[in-house]
């Protein structure tokens, strides 16, 4: 199987990129940081192709895929797992240019790199979309605003494909993550806050990006006939409320 991950260089998609490796078999780590993909490579040896690849720019998807060797080609599962939030304040306050990077990123990027893989997917009647969406895409919490909106995108862009692709051999699922930690999530949504983002986790276990690779390793590799449409997961601590998170006191 060959499995195209964007966002590989660092969190869920490089926990996912180890996980195939480990099962066998080959990825494609799409990212922006070549560097890191260099040391992924060097890491897992030769099943991990790198790809120097901004999801936000057309023509870097067009070109990246354009020059794959011809073994790489036939992409059985595309994870699109680039994405980001930018920023916490209120709607009136927070910057545009931050929810024009949120949505060319969580939105117009992914929708691009799908469009462009479905049809080889078709012509084979045989591939996998998985989509890393967030439960942000169906609760709203302040601050929320623009990245709950394009998760919701996701959400609803999962459905709406496999609508279309009812009674074929190509499946789609939704992976909805709640709390996540060890990643650079919330650094990045708050501008490299570090201690701001630590505080976000403090007292809680929440989800880890081996759990999440974990999940989409055992959504790829169910039975062909076999679809599964949205996992929304959360840490224990975490309720159905987005911020319902029960926090352990120091004593």
């Amino acid at each position: 199987m060959i499995v195209l991950i964007t966002g590989a260089s660092s969190g869920f998609g490089a926990a996912m990129a180890r996980k195939f490796v480990a099962g066998g078999h080959r990825v494609i780590a799409a990212a922006r940081r070549t560097e890191k993909l260099a040391g992924l490579q060097q890491e897992l040896g030769a099943a991990l192709l790198p790809l120097t690849m901004d999801v936000t720019d057309k023509t870097s998807i067009t070109q990246g895929l354009a020059g794959l060797p011809a073994a790489w080609q036939p992409i059985d599962v595309l994870i699109n797992n680039a994405g980001l939030a930018l920023g916490t304040e209120p709607a009136q306050q927070t910057s545009l240019a931050d929810w024009e990077t949120m949505i060319a990123t969580n939105v117009t990027g992914l929708v691009t790199l799908t469009h462009l893989l479905l049809p080889s997917m078709v012509a084979r009647n045989s591939g996998m979309i998985i989509n890393i969406g967030s439960v942000a895409g169906s609760t709203a919490y302040p601050g929320g605003n623009v990245y709950g909106a394009t998760k919701a995108f996701v959400g609803q862009f999962t459905k709406n494909l496999r609508a279309d692709f009812a009674g074929t051999g190509i499946r789609v699922t939704n992976i909805a993550p709640g709390l996540c930690g060890g990643s650079e999530f919330s650094q990045v949504r708050l501008h490299g806050d570090e201690a701001a983002a630590a505080k976000i986790y403090e007292g809680t276990q929440p989800l880890t990006s081996e759990d999440i690779a974990e999940t989409a390793y055992w959504v790829a590799t169910l039975p062909a006939h076999v679809n599964i449409n949205i996992i929304e997961m959360m840490p224990t601590c975490q309720g159905f409320g987005s911020l319902n998170i029960k926090r352990n006191t120091p004593a």
